[in-house]
């Protein structure tokens, strides 16, 4: 009798946990930690994702902004004015997400253009701001995720909706630093207008939940997602929510064109906005991170609903392995998801880790150029000799 009435509970949670489909709630994947990758590549192809699934990448964090459009701005058809999904595009994408399931790999959808904020690369090198200006703009980027998550709602491969890549609207109205810490004083200032992020997500969150009442939805905070615009975002009404940042800082060591060979990790670096050498270990990164840890325990937010969303350093700067390594370190012991920048990018080398400290393959932008990069992965990424980087990511995939 016990074992029979042991047995009818087990049945009645499982049926409450499981969705009408069959299928666990897409929120339980984020249950456990997560590690990941972003993509960002030009060309989809069916050998990125099989050669991501054979490294034993479980999800990826998928931006197709790259991707060639039948119309002016992919799958939004024009960021000028939105009347619909374009459908040729998103036959396109719905073609890899079916790859991808078939292959187990769960997927982050990730715009970074909506209505009124083309992507600055797709815009001649000009900052749209005009989605943070213009209240129609923040009618049209709503009305395209509902439609988007109509259409998504019960894909397999999804497993959540990152609202846009960085929001920035501050460097629309003030630019604030940072590093002054000036982000709190800053957003009074525009509370109430479009350009408050906490009013746009809470008209995003209730557009979506209109058609799609689970699918988890990503929230990311101002100035190009720093952990230090935690300071002014509030907790979302609603569930489902998971809340995001990105770590490229300091900007003056992980970028290879800036840092030229002068600054290396651990050792100081210069924050121009300070005027002062920032000194730069795993102690001061954590620091660096601490506002997303404050900022949770004041919100009362589970560490498995807060995500790295991205991450890198140039593979070309000294240290780099030992400041990705320190980052990830500190991910996992405050239990957080990740998801590095970036795996076999096709157009862009800097953050390939697999390729090692030293010279590229000598055909690499050859094959970059004609868009055959994937066509030639054992050949550009058979190397592996002296790559203090990888095994950085691997050791960590290998027990996904």
């Amino acid at each position: 009798m016990i074992f029979k009435i042991k047995h009818l509970l087990l049945c009645v949670l499982t049926s409450l946990f499981l969705t009408t489909s069959g299928q666990q709630p897409r929120i339980s994947f984020w249950d456990n930690q997560q590690k990941g990758t972003n993509y960002f590549n030009a060309v989809p192809t069916r050998e990125w994702f099989g050669s991501a699934a054979a490294a034993n990448i479980k999800f990826v964090r998928l931006a197709y902004e790259k991707w060639k459009s039948s119309e002016r701005d992919f799958l939004i058809g024009n960021a000028d004015e939105y009347r619909g999904i374009v459908e040729p595009d998103f036959q396109k994408l719905l073609h890899f997400l079916d790859i991808a399931d078939s292959l187990n790999i769960k997927i982050v959808l990730t715009p970074i253009s909506l209505p009124g904020a083309r992507w600055v690369q797709s815009n001649n090198g000009v900052r749209d701001g005009r989605l943070w200006k213009e209240e129609k703009y923040q009618q049209q980027a709503f009305q395209f995720w509902r439609d988007l998550a109509t259409r998504l709602k019960n894909h397999p491969a999804i497993v959540g909706y990152n609202i846009q890549n960085e929001p920035n609207p501050e460097v629309f109205f003030g630019n604030p630093s940072f590093w002054k810490k000036e982000l709190k004083g800053w957003y009074p200032i525009i509370k109430g207008t479009p350009a408050d992020l906490n009013r746009f997500y809470s008209g995003m969150v209730k557009a979506i939940r209109e058609t799609d009442k689970e699918t988890p939805i990503i929230i990311e905070p101002g100035l190009y997602a720093t952990p230090w615009a935690f300071e002014y975002l509030e907790r979302i009404n609603g569930q489902n929510i998971i809340y995001s940042f990105h770590m490229y800082e300091p900007y003056h060591f992980t970028t290879h064109r800036i840092n030229n060979n002068r600054f290396q990790y651990p050792g100081k670096i210069p924050v121009e906005d300070l005027g002062i050498d920032f000194e730069m270990n795993k102690n001061s990164l954590k620091e660096f991170l601490n506002p997303v840890v404050d900022w949770a325990k004041k919100n009362n937010i589970p560490a498995n609903r807060i995500w790295a969303g991205e991450f890198g350093c140039s593979r070309k700067v000294a240290g780099s392995e030992k400041y990705l390594s320190d980052l990830i370190e500190i991910f996992n012991e405050n239990g957080w998801h990740w998801s590095f920048y970036s795996y076999r990018e096709d157009v862009w080398d800097s953050m390939d880790y697999e390729l090692g400290v030293g010279n590229l393959h000598p055909k690499y932008w050859e094959y970059s150029s004609a868009k055959t990069l994937h066509l030639h992965y054992p050949e550009i990424y058979g190397q592996g000799k002296n790559n203090p980087i990888w095994p950085v990511f691997q050791k960590e995939f290998e027990t996904n």
